[in-house]
């Protein structure tokens, strides 16, 4: 049973709403969001999620170009 479905709340700071994901620490520091925890697993809520995925899609998009063989 992960921390997720155990139901763990937003790590973001002012944030209370319900996990939908975790992700590294930092991950989730280096796009720009202050975590308020101290474990190596964040844990995001929805909107924090999207919010990070919008930071870090060029990265990530790179990240897969590196693996794609033709």
């Amino acid at each position: 049973m992960g921390i997720i479905a155990k139901g763990a709340k937003c790590n973001i700071e002012g944030c209370d709403k319900d996990g939908v994901r975790s992700l590294n620490v930092g991950r989730v520091e280096a796009a720009g969001l202050r975590v308020s925890t101290k474990s190596k697993k964040a844990v995001l809520c929805r909107e924090h999620y999207k919010e990070w995925k919008k930071e870090t899609k060029q990265d990530r998009e790179v990240e897969r170009a590196r693996y794609d063989r033709f």
